[in-house]
């Protein structure tokens, strides 16, 4: 049964490129307005696992839903209706070099809407205030920083005003400062526009300063084998999950973070 406060959830789902399996087994809820981590080693299957909740590849077995609708298996207008209600954060901040800042943040709104060129500015400006890049309508990619690149990049998966937004490892190649300013953006966003929020990562930073809820993905078993509030995993969660929450530390020392 999904519970009526559901954002998305799985039941049972398996990740695997043709016979190989990297997950299987995963079964959870993501709430609305979570901060959700997906948690776990490299090469766990943390990125796979996110393009199956993106829509972008389908499980080898098991299900995704949308609320109460089986996304899978729901007609293809469906799908691309979810999918228009979700914004995405790449690890690069993915930006066209070619296009300004506000040009980049107006490809959804062009492909997807109906609205003028000047309502289309209007929005793109205000989405790139929201994440701190006012005035830089006109900046090229180039002429920015990498933090910048990436809130940049929020702005865009903003533009449809999202229920859901997911990021692959938003801190990846930041400062730490930097970082923990992304993470402070990241609750502020959450709070101010209500919306979900579905992070891939293995900062610890991050994880400890925004998540509400994880999912932790064994690489040795290939299957979850905890889910929960990382500070509550990291005093009651198996071996395994508090030996990656405290680096090698172990229960004792971590309790400390």
């Amino acid at each position: 049964m999904i519970p009526a406060n559901s954002a998305v959830s799985t039941r049972d789902v398996t990740v695997a490129y043709g016979s190989r399996v990297i997950q299987s087994g995963l079964t959870f809820t993501i709430e609305k307005g979570d901060i959700f981590i997906i948690m776990g080693g490299s090469g766990c299957g943390k990125s796979s696992l996110l393009r199956v909740l993106m829509g972008l590849t389908p499980p080898a077995k098991g299900s995704v839903f949308y609320g109460k609708t089986d996304f899978w298996n729901a007609p293809e207008k469906e799908r691309e209706a979810i999918m228009r209600r979700t914004g995405v954060m790449f690890q690069s901040g993915a930006l066209w070099t070619s296009r300004t800042l506000a040009e980049n943040v107006a490809l959804p709104l062009e492909y997807y809407t109906d609205l003028s060129p000047r309502d289309i500015r209007a929005i793109a400006s205000f989405k790139l205030s929201l994440v701190g890049l006012a005035g830089f309508e006109d900046f090229y990619p180039s002429e920015i920083s990498g933090g910048m690149k990436k809130r940049a990049g929020l702005a865009r998966a903003l533009a449809l005003d999202p229920e859901v937004v997911y990021f692959d490892e938003p801190s990846a190649g930041l400062d730490p400062v930097s970082a923990a300013r992304l993470d402070e953006l990241i609750l502020q966003l959450r709070d101010t526009l209500g919306m979900t929020v579905v992070v891939v990562t293995h900062e610890l930073a991050s994880i400890f300063a925004i998540a509400s809820n994880s999912v932790f993905l064994d690489a040795k078993t290939k299957t979850m084998t905890a889910s929960g509030d990382p500070h509550e995993l990291l005093r009651h969660g198996p071996d395994e999950v508090v030996e990656f929450l405290t680096r090698g530390k172990g229960r004792d020392r971590g309790e400390n973070q």
